[in-house]
């Protein structure tokens, strides 16, 4: 089982700590304020106060065995890169770390990061991106030049296979998921409840109304798609 660290438990950081620790595995959450750190203690393996620039309180910590480590430290950037830094040092091999800044991603890089992450960068760009185009439910960036989405149904594309629609050839657009939501039965006295299914689409299925495709592509192109289903 792969093994997590945590440093700095503000808004990010508690968030990426509490559902790494709710899916199971080892985590170590790290911060110099107690009142977090007990905070999240009964949600995590292991909850410690230190400062992280301090190599030698994290090497007592055992954070030299963890798989992946998160510097999640916000707007104390020298901390943040010096924690870096120091988690270099120790080994660690795959180091993921929240910047600021373009330069503060730079830097991270240089010192040591394998991935820099922009949390309120990346929110923008969902919400920008969700404003624009009302039919997209979400919007991730993924780099190079593109883009995943999540596109509700509707509209002449209502009753049309995935062949029919052409979206490789038309749009440059790849589905790689549909998902829609069904109401279950369940219990002795009938109730329903709605519940999330998630199909691998194959180039026969008929998309009905509501159906949420999945796909990937370039910004411009997905935007174009999203036009069309009115």
């Amino acid at each position: 089982m792969r093994q997590f660290a945590v440093i700095g438990l503000g808004r990010f950081g508690f968030k990426v700590a509490e559902v790494l620790g709710a899916k199971g595995v080892q985590v170590i959450a790290i911060d110099k304020d107690i009142t977090l750190v007990e905070k999240i203690r009964d949600i995590v393996t292991d909850a410690l106060q230190l400062d992280s620039t301090d190599e030698e309180a994290l090497k007592e910590s055992g954070i030299e065995n963890v798989d992946v480590a998160v510097v999640c430290i916000g707007e104390d950037v020298q901390s943040s890169i010096l924690t870096t830094a120091i988690l270099k040092n120790l080994g660690i091999n795959e180091i993921i770390a929240k910047a600021c800044t373009r330069l503060h991603a730079q830097i991270l890089k240089e010192v040591g990061a394998t991935r820099v992450v922009f949390p309120e960068e990346d929110m923008g760009l969902r919400v920008a991106n969700s404003i624009f185009a009302p039919g997209v439910l979400d919007y991730i960036d993924l780099g190079a030049d593109y883009n995943l989405a999540e596109i509700v149904v509707k509209g002449d594309f209502i009753g049309k296979s995935i062949r029919e629609l052409h979206l490789k050839s038309k749009y440059g657009i790849n589905v790689i998921m549909i998902m829609k939501k069904i109401k279950e039965k369940v219990g002795d006295k009938g109730e329903f409840v709605e519940k999330e299914v998630k199909d691998l689409p194959t180039p026969d299925y008929v998309l009905v109304e509501k159906d949420i495709l999945v796909v990937v592509g370039d910004s411009k192109d997905i935007e174009d798609l999203e036009k069309l289903i009115k």
